[in-house]
């Protein structure tokens, strides 16, 4: 049976994966006290780029309704102006593979009564769909964002 934990921990290295597959080297610390990972990678200038990660996933109930804004809402242990807000939309608990990947920045992270808030996809027929104002955080789009000098 899956876990929340276990599932959340598989999101991590998922996202960890696709950011591996792009080039970026990951890090993972000693112990989960806020950032999942930290990644690195040569720009183009020939600058390192660092950024820390916190990956959120998001698993829907069969029974979830539509939604406007779709996202995380909550605690974020650790915070950081150039960090990554990676939420991994799946279709379902028992999902391998998720739908979407948004690579949220700091500046689209508000605060929100149960900590902060990042919805940058909307629920609709059962599945998360990109809002239109936030589709360029999306996919491989979103993850060359990540590495941009306007990063925050």
């Amino acid at each position: 049976m899956a876990t929340k934990k276990n599932l959340d921990y598989f999101a991590e290295l998922y996202v960890a994966g696709i950011m591996a597959d792009n080039g970026w080297n990951i890090y993972f610390p000693h112990r989960d006290c806020g950032m999942d990972f930290i990644v690195s990678k040569t720009g183009i200038d020939g600058i390192e780029i660092i950024r820390p990660v916190q990956v959120k996933g998001k698993y829907p109930e069969k029974s979830k309704k539509g939604k406007n804004a779709y996202g995380y809402a909550g605690r974020l242990n650790q915070i950081h102006g150039q960090m990554v807000l990676a939420i991994a939309y799946f279709d379902s608990i028992g999902s391998q593979i998720p739908l979407h990947i948004a690579f949220m920045p700091w500046s689209a992270i508000k605060p929100h009564s149960r900590g902060f808030r990042c919805e940058p996809a909307m629920f609709k027929n059962g599945k998360a769909i990109p809002r239109r104002d936030y589709r360029k955080y999306f996919g491989t789009s979103g993850l060359n964002l990540v590495e941009s000098k306007s990063w925050k």
